[in-house]
């Protein structure tokens, strides 16, 4: 008896689930058929960049309702990352070398000089010192991601890593769109610059997709790749901030009791990717399997980034305080600045 009331409920349970979550799930995915479709007759823009665009467009305007909210986060996030390990099955160690040395220096250098910059700035414009932390790591790792990991290893409060997390978003969205631009005025068609461009400055995972979508598939793959190589360095730089952090305030780091959960480990789908990757290097996968996995990836990524434009509410853009928005609008300047400037010395 007591199993059938398990049952029931589990059954009820999962029944719930899906009803609040596939809502938004559907509706990002018939934005993405829609651009799909639209992009038939304008094949320059692109179904991704379609699909961005129209969902920032409906979710500011007719799909502004909290009820798409649970599945459209399952979108951007879940089938995101399953699009970037099935990209993984398209690329192999040929195309990384196409990177070569000099990007894996390009990498290591904007990281380095985007943190140095972004701490800096965020002291003389008087942040605490975990914000300036969580800006700096967001904006030179992978985001939401890398301030997810970097909070509980500094002891930072729920409110800073949600400030900073708003912040560093906001900031992803504008050069999202803007660098694709700014990539065509400054390097015109090359395609491994404008993969550096974005690949090595952009926060989070769906704006590097989005953003080079915008240009085509060879700046995707090459941009991930740069991508990937920072998201990597998420452990070091959360190990490096946390021995910082204790250096700077060995007393007040050992009293303060912050209930956080430690999160540092590399997430799921970059192994998965690298995974593929290898297999695919080694092996070399039937090209059956590698189209399969390359039609699946544009569908999910797709859809994700109909799932971003929908969840993007501009009301957040004037919800923060000015102070905030040139704080974020200044670490963007120096970034793109950095990126830029490095490429034209290490002759990428």
């Amino acid at each position: 008896m007591n199993n059938l009331v398990k049952d029931t409920h589990t059954k009820q349970t999962y029944f719930t689930s899906v009803k609040v979550i596939l809502p938004g799930l559907l509706t990002a995915f018939i934005v993405a058929v829609i651009s799909k479709v639209v992009a038939i007759w304008l094949p320059t823009l692109g179904a991704a960049t379609i699909a961005i665009l129209l969902g920032i467009l409906l979710g500011n305007t007719f799909l502004k309702n909290p009820i798409l909210e649970k599945g459209t986060k399952i979108a951007e996030s879940k089938l995101l990352e399953f699009s970037v390990v099935l990209l993984g099955a398209t690329v192999t160690f040929q195309t990384i070398a196409q990177i070569g040395l000099k990007g894996g220096i390009f990498v290591l250098l904007q990281m380095g000089l985007t943190i140095v910059a972004s701490y800096v700035l965020g002291k003389k414009m008087q942040f605490s010192d975990n914000m300036s932390l969580l800006m700096a790591g967001g904006n030179a790792v992978c985001g939401s991601s890398a301030i997810a990991s970097i909070a509980p290893a500094i002891h930072a409060k729920e409110e800073e890593k949600g400030q900073i997390i708003t912040l560093v978003n906001l900031l992803g969205t504008i050069l999202m769109l803007l660098l694709p631009i700014i990539g065509a005025i400054v390097y015109g068609t090359d395609i491994l610059t404008k993969s550096a461009l974005i690949g090595g400055t952009l926060q989070s995972v769906g704006q590097v997709v989005a953003s080079a979508s915008m240009i085509n598939g060879q700046v995707v793959e090459l941009a991930m790749l740069f991508k990937i190589m920072r998201i990597m360095l998420l452990v070091f730089v959360v190990y490096l901030f946390s021995k910082f952090k204790q250096q700077q305030f060995p007393t007040s780091t050992a009293t303060e009791t912050v209930p956080q959960k430690k999160n540092t480990a590399l997430p799921w789908y970059v192994v998965g990717f690298v995974l593929f990757c290898i297999i695919n290097s080694l092996v070399h996968l039937p090209a059956e399997l590698s189209q399969t996995a390359h039609f699946f990836s544009g569908w999910f990524e797709i859809t994700a980034l109909a799932a971003i434009g929908l969840r993007l509410d501009f009301q957040k853009f004037f919800k923060e305080g000015k102070r905030f928005l040139i704080y974020g609008l200044s670490v963007g300047i120096i970034q793109v600045v950095l990126a830029i400037g490095l490429i034209f010395l290490l002759g990428l």
